[in-house]
């Protein structure tokens, strides 16, 4: 049996859930060590952990808003906020304060969508253009054989392109979804097509989710923000959230602002994403570990399709969570990234443990990280922590082969430049201290790992970034 206490303190409400094991004293140390224990995505081997503060590391990062749920023993056990909504103003962050979910939003879409197939409104393995009225999918040479369907724009499998969407600002004009779906003014995306064999592989594609937004919305006739309220919303107790784009009036007052890297507001405060399952759910940490500890306990879909949900297909993801681990290390998870917003969701099938991080700024995805690193330690999840990297000794005059200009993209470049003993690359205003981990293999202490290709004469020729993403070197 848990006791619920509510707490006023340091001008942000703290909610929490204690077992009647512990005492409220426990709780409130252990709250303070994952503040004053965040820890940085690399360790060097050999070297002590250097615990940071949350408080220096949101101004580090320049993140004016932080807010932070727990998951322990399959409830929510501390829920707190940190900093305020918008820089430079007073408004706290409190527990009810919301944050644009971004990318989040498509595993609590995904539920939707799921119980609709549930109750056989939906088919998870038919051709979506069968039940898409407003809109239909083009047909082409990859459409021929293998459709787009339910079950693979979920899971991303579809073959449909667009990775993701800016949103629009306040001055812009909203397009409609279907404007959204052809590519057409005023959307400021390109069209939704497939131009991969649908199930063949894995890409990451928020223009699937655009599609199923549709294909809801044309069988239920609800708007996708109601629909969602009356299907996962209510159901899981969401009650601080909403799927309403443009936010409406009686939220915006909780809302809090997204902010750029060095600290300024965004035009607006934030962006309005008409792809509401994509990107369009406003929301805070708590409300999202009460989804998440739904999915654990098979309190929002049945079994089976709970099962089918968390069960890792091509990319290792399931129908809206990416899936790591096996047996008892088995977690879900899901980022997200709005511009002016960072999140991050990470939730554990069978401990019942669990993290969300919501923050107001386009650096809060480091700072997350950060926390989450910290917050795994202090719970103890062993297969959740900071990445032990050894530096190797090299001759830094090495390094001045590897000085250089490598391009990425017509529009992006990374600058790499020898300074002193140590090698620096910079790229979008930002620089990095490139660490050895070999002659040719380097990384930095925020977890990017890079490395540099040589030709058989031995002249450096390329950089090899995150993902496999390859730079030339141009001069």
């Amino acid at each position: 049996m848990n006791s619920a206490r509510i707490i006023l303190a340091a001008g942000a409400l703290l909610v929490f859930h204690c077992a009647t094991t512990g005492s409220d004293a426990d709780l409130a140390r252990r709250i303070e060590r994952v503040e004053n224990g965040l820890l940085p995505p690399i360790v060097i081997k050999g070297q002590p952990d250097a615990p940071m503060s949350l408080r220096d590391r949101m101004a580090f990062y320049k993140t004016p808003g932080v807010s932070v749920a727990i998951i322990n023993n399959g409830v929510v056990e501390w829920a707190r906020g940190y900093g305020v909504r918008e820089g430079g103003a007073h408004d706290p962050v409190t527990v009810h304060t919301i944050f644009q979910a971004a990318s989040i939003s498509k595993p609590v879409a995904a539920a939707g969508a799921l119980l609709l197939a549930e109750r056989g409104t939906l088919e998870l393995d038919s051709d979506v253009n069968r039940k898409l009225i407003s809109w239909k999918v083009s047909e082409n040479e990859d459409t021929r054989e293998e459709k787009v369907t339910l079950r693979r724009a979920l899971s991303h499998t579809a073959g449909l392109a667009v990775h993701g969407y800016r949103g629009y600002s306040e001055d812009e004009s909203l397009p409609t979804l279907v404007q959204v779906l052809e590519g057409t003014k005023p959307a400021n995306s390109a069209p939704t097509r497939v131009d991969i064999v649908p199930g063949s592989q894995w890409r990451y594609a928020g223009g699937g989710y655009s599609v199923v937004q549709q294909l809801m919305i044309d069988v239920t006739g609800k708007s996708f923000p109601t629909l969602m309220r009356e299907t996962v919303l209510r159901k899981v107790g969401m009650s601080d959230s909403t799927f309403d784009q443009p936010l409406g009036g009686r939220w915006r007052g909780r809302a809090a602002a997204g902010h750029q890297s060095d600290g300024t507001v965004i035009k607006g405060k934030w962006h309005t994403y008409p792809e509401m399952a994509a990107a369009g759910l406003w929301t805070t940490p708590a409300d999202l570990a009460r989804f998440a500890i739904a999915l654990q306990q098979n309190r929002l879909l049945a079994p089976d399709t709970a099962r089918i949900m968390l069960t890792p297909g091509l990319g290792d993801w399931g129908l809206g969570l990416g899936m790591k681990g096996t047996g008892p290390a088995s977690r879900f998870s899901h980022g997200g990234s709005n511009e002016g917003f960072r999140a991050s969701l990470v939730a554990y099938r069978e401990s019942g443990q669990g993290a969300v991080v919501m923050t107001n700024s386009d650096n809060g995805g480091a700072l997350a990280q950060e926390i989450l690193f910290g917050i795994a330690k202090e719970y103890g999840w062993s297969d959740f922590a900071p990445k032990e990297k050894t530096i190797a000794t090299v001759d830094p005059g090495v390094y001045d082969i590897y000085a250089g200009v490598y391009e990425v993209s017509p529009n992006l470049a990374v600058t790499v430049t020898r300074e002193k003993q140590t090698l620096i690359a910079e790229a979008q205003g930002q620089r990095y201290e490139l660490l050895p981990e070999s002659e040719t293999n380097f990384f930095t202490l925020k977890g990017v790992e890079v490395r540099f290709v040589k030709d058989a004469a031995g002249e450096v020729t390329h950089l090899v970034l995150p993902g496999g993403t390859s730079a030339k070197k141009v001069r």
